[in-house]
């Protein structure tokens, strides 16, 4: 997921164990995406890594977003928009990005609510294996 309208600090990170995960998966956020997250597990597919990404935005977890850039397209710095709250996602397809590839693509609908309106980023983001780890890349035009 690319940086969207950067304004403002985010919110603190909710990363109780058992609180739900944001990136729709049925596990918690401590069992699914707060283990990339903090470190303890890798993302093992693009997918996974886009779905942690969102989850990233949705927690406010900017050290991870950055980390799991692809340094040749990470922006210096990263600002997320404490109005902006991250509420679903959906997969739309996936191209590639099994642990078997080097290369994947993802598209995907975030649905945020800001400013008391809900709207949707739609993106067909592409993911590389640098240094052996996935990382977004950029998305791809439209």
């Amino acid at each position: 997921m690319s940086q969207r309208n950067p304004r403002t600090s985010p919110r603190p990170h909710t990363t109780a164990a058992g609180t739900p995960c944001p990136c729709g998966r049925p596990e918690s956020y401590g069992d699914c995406c707060g283990r990339l997250h903090s470190g303890t597990a890798s993302a093992s597919t693009a997918e996974q890594l886009m779905r942690s990404r969102f989850s990233a935005f949705a927690v406010g977890d900017r050290d991870y977003l950055l980390r799991s850039w692809h340094p040749r397209t990470r922006p210096a710095g990263l600002d997320l928009d404490a109005r902006t709250r991250w509420v679903r996602l959906e997969v739309l397809s996936t191209g590639e990005g099994t642990p078997f590839h080097n290369e994947g693509t993802v598209a995907f609908r975030a649905v945020y609510r800001e400013d008391g309106r809900e709207d949707e980023l739609v993106e067909h983001s592409r993911f590389l294996r640098h240094e052996g780890a996935w990382v977004y890349l950029d998305a791809l035009p439209e």
